[in-house]
């Protein structure tokens, strides 16, 4: 299983990372039904913080940024999102050795994830430590930048074609 096609289905909600059910249905190769209905026979294993159902404006925000198609792909039910949490129940619900080889692709893209997020913030961290370091530095490299963007040079051409 490519970890960028599990990366590309982790979307954000409600400030959390979270993967729909329909897409965790195709990755099971399962109905989505099939999937809703485990759960709803085991609800007790999945807490607010494991696993919520989207409301209209949610359904609406993801249709509005092509998550998905329409909410006809949705046949009328609201969809369930999953957290990180959620997906590693769902491997005790889903017990096939499919659903546990597709918990583990799940599991180690969350965690690639959260380590690119962790590097992205120390690295944003030194670079603000060498602004307080070096603040005049900072503001020249800045000042070059935003002068390259500003004054491109005109260049004065013959032009060419028919001249009356």
């Amino acid at each position: 299983m490519k970890l960028e096609i599990i990366q590309q289905q982790i979307i954000e909600l409600r400030g959390q990372k979270v993967m729909l059910d329909f897409h965790l249905a195709e990755l099971y190769e399962i109905e989505t039904r099939t999937l809703k209905q485990a759960v709803r026979r085991n609800i007790n294993r999945f807490p607010v913080d494991f696993m919520f159902e989207l409301n209209e404006s949610e359904i609406e925000h993801l249709v509005s940024q092509f998550v998905i198609p329409s909410k006809s792909k949705l046949g009328g039910a609201k969809p369930f999102a999953f957290t990180e949490q959620g997906v590693a129940m769902l491997s005790s619900v889903l017990n096939s050795e499919k659903a546990i080889a597709i918990n583990i692709a799940i599991m180690r893209t969350f965690v690639s994830l959260r380590q690119f997020a962790m590097n992205y913030k120390e690295l944003k961290d030194k670079v603000t430590d060498i602004e307080k370091q070096f603040p005049d530095i900072y503001k020249i490299l800045n000042y070059l930048m935003d002068k390259e963007k500003t004054t491109t040079p005109k260049i004065e051409r013959n032009k060419i074609g028919f001249k009356k």
